[in-house]
């Protein structure tokens, strides 16, 4: 599954579109990153908690776009984005979304 930010993909010809995928995830705050980050807001620094919280919800979500792309049958995925919303106080979801195409090599003239 080729997974592309832009509008195409240099060297492929999009010749069918498929429409809207998304996927997405919604996680909950752990209590020991919440000590962690408030004793973070004190001295400053990374949050490391919340990176690996966000990059695995990240990679979850565009794990599950390019699985709803691959069963209607893309084999890529154009303009992918990534949008965050407050579920509950604690939880959020992450979501990743794109365009699901069929693509194939550029013929030269």
């Amino acid at each position: 599954m080729i997974l592309s930010n832009i509008e195409e993909i240099p060297g492929k010809r999009v010749v069918k579109n498929l429409g809207l995928v998304n996927g997405n995830t919604v996680r909950a705050k752990h209590i020991g990153r919440d000590l962690m980050a408030g004793l973070k807001n004190i001295v400053g620094g990374e949050l490391k908690g919340y990176t690996e919280l966000l990059t695995e919800s990240r990679n979850l979500a565009v794990e599950r776009m390019a699985q709803d792309a691959q069963a209607i049958g893309a084999n890529a995925v154009l303009n992918v984005r990534f949008s965050t919303s407050t579920i509950s106080q604690g939880a959020a979801e992450l979501m990743a979304y794109g365009t699901a195409v069929v693509v194939e090599d550029a013929v030269e003239p």
